[in-house]
């Protein structure tokens, strides 16, 4: 489990875990989810459950920062930011490595973040 603060606009990739369930729990701010096609956007005290295999993507909306919990199960998955730390990685500027890395964690970028061109 892990807390995140997101600045407005931020959010992912569209992607896949291949071994992990994911859990997003809104603290504060609004976040639009993106699976199976459609999008819902949730605020405080949401939640939001992803299947491993499922294809999502999630970004901040709104003029506020989100802040989120994030549980993923099984364990292991942490290793993924530690690698990105280590490396100053950043989205979208270093993709080509965060997609070696991810590989590396079981994760399969599908498309562009929500929102973009």
């Amino acid at each position: 489990m892990f807390e995140s603060l997101d600045q407005p606009g931020y959010g992912p990739p569209r992607h896949i875990h291949n071994n992990e369930d994911e859990t997003f729990q809104i603290q504060s701010g609004e976040v639009e989810f993106w699976m199976h096609g459609q999008t819902r956007i949730v605020g405080p005290g949401g939640v939001v459950h992803v299947a491993r295999g499922i294809e999502h993507a999630f970004r901040v909306i709104g003029d506020r920062p989100a802040r989120m919990l994030t549980v993923m199960t099984p364990g292991g998955f942490e290793g993924f930011f530690a690698e990105m730390a280590k490396h100053k990685c950043r989205i979208p500027d270093d993709m080509d490595q965060i997609t070696a890395i991810g590989a590396r964690f079981g994760l399969t970028f599908t498309g562009p973040p929500l929102g973009a061109a």
